[in-house]
């Protein structure tokens, strides 16, 4: 099958196909642009630290951030919570995460509860993921020193109320850290005023970026520990890392035609609106999920139809592996979607789908009605194959 037939249904991994403005910028850096940015006063390495920080300046108009120089680049989202996690979080804090965490998320936590002796209390979602933020409050001790919200999850697109969180936060002296890798480009976020302290997000998701790229938001008054210690063109007489931002964050050389193109991708966001992207692709997910609950067998996972979430729909089909599905539905079908656990086995719990895994499809930009509808009838033509 020739990948340009391809119907692809598995944005929530990574968007494809990638505008053609993003994609020039990759090629016009690699071709004139190239040199190492921050590392030496020539033009060309001039111009390199200049992408670099175009890419801050309209990720911090995305996110209503006040300064760049508080977005610090990193390879991918995990990257960024690892950052967040380990920098922030000392001997013998406490932590509060939720049930819909990403193994990027629950991995790093439980780190440090084996390295640390940090405690984690994961609060319960109910069986969509929705989250009751009273049980947030509960949790808090004295020791609480860094809640830890999906704003959105990759199973079940459930969308988190970040704001509510975020004052609960304000008002209890705890930091926010907000993974959104489901919701960058994709929903409205405003640091300022959600009350969000730190916020990883991908380059290659909602961004429409290439992969290899991502950032990390680190409010002004934080100051972590840096996750990486080496060159970072500034200060090299000193020993220690410098205080300086972005640099004290972003040792080594970095992507930089990876991140014109996330530049590039951003400023697409940025000229279609967030609001525009998510009202089609909520209407999209809408279409599929009236279609698939049409289909007897079929159990549809997250917000039931009409009620908010993002670009997701996971489903199971009874008495059918998932991941056979999902190979089938490749193979013979053209439609690319995404099977098993999700690297969120806590949302699987939630949703009573430990033993068996899901099948995930996901929309993007360019995503069309006549790609849900032949996903709907792809899966109608497999139930009734198999009823028969």
């Amino acid at each position: 099958m020739h990948y340009h037939n391809t119907i692809y249904l598995d944005h929530a991994a990574t968007s494809w196909p990638k505008p053609p403005e993003v994609i020039n910028a990759v090629v016009k850096v690699m071709q004139e642009d190239a040199a190492n940015p921050g590392r030496g006063s020539h033009q060309m390495a001039v111009r390199a630290s200049r992408v670099l920080f175009h890419t801050r300046e309209k990720l911090s108009k995305l996110f209503h951030v006040k300064n760049p120089n508080d977005i610090a680049f990193t390879s991918n989202t995990t990257m960024a919570l690892n950052m967040a996690i380990k920098g922030w979080v000392k001997q013998g804090d406490h932590v509060i995460a939720t049930s819909v965490e990403h193994n990027s998320v629950r991995r790093p936590l439980y780190e440090l509860e084996r390295s640390r002796g940090v405690q984690v209390t994961y609060i319960e979602g109910d069986v969509e993921g929705n989250i009751d933020v009273k049980e947030i409050v509960a949790a808090i001790q004295p020791n609480t020193t860094l809640i830890v919200v999906n704003h959105s999850s990759n199973l079940l697109g459930t969308i988190l109320p970040i704001s509510d969180i975020g004052d609960v936060a304000r008002k209890h002296g705890v930091k926010l850290l907000v993974d959104a890798a489901q919701s960058a480009g994709i929903l409205p976020i405003d640091v300022e005023a959600m009350g969000i302290h730190m916020l990883a997000f991908p380059g290659h998701k909602g961004l429409l970026g290439p992969q290899g790229t991502g950032g990390l938001y680190i409010a002004s008054e934080l100051e972590l520990e840096p996750l990486l210690h080496g060159g970072t063109g500034s200060q090299s007489e000193a020993l220690q890392q410098p205080l300086v931002r972005p640099d004290r964050y972003e040792a080594g050389t970095q992507n930089t035609p990876g991140l014109a193109g996330l530049g590039a991708g951003v400023q697409y966001i940025l000229n279609e609106t967030v609001e525009k992207i998510h009202t089609k692709e909520w209407a999209l997910i809408q279409r599929l999920l009236e279609g698939l609950g049409n289909i007897k067998g079929v159990r549809l996972l997250g917000p039931q139809l009409n009620r908010p979430r993002t670009g997701i729909a996971s489903f199971t089909v009874s008495n059918r592996d998932p991941s056979e599905l999902a190979f089938i539905l490749d193979r013979n079908y053209g439609i690319a979607v995404r099977s098993g656990y999700h690297c969120t086995p806590l949302a699987h719990q939630c949703a009573g789908t430990e033993s068996t895994g899901a099948v995930r499809a996901s929309v993007g930009v360019n995503s069309t009605e006549d790609d849900i509808d032949a996903l709907i009838a792809a899966v109608n033509e497999l139930v009734e194959q198999h009823d028969v």
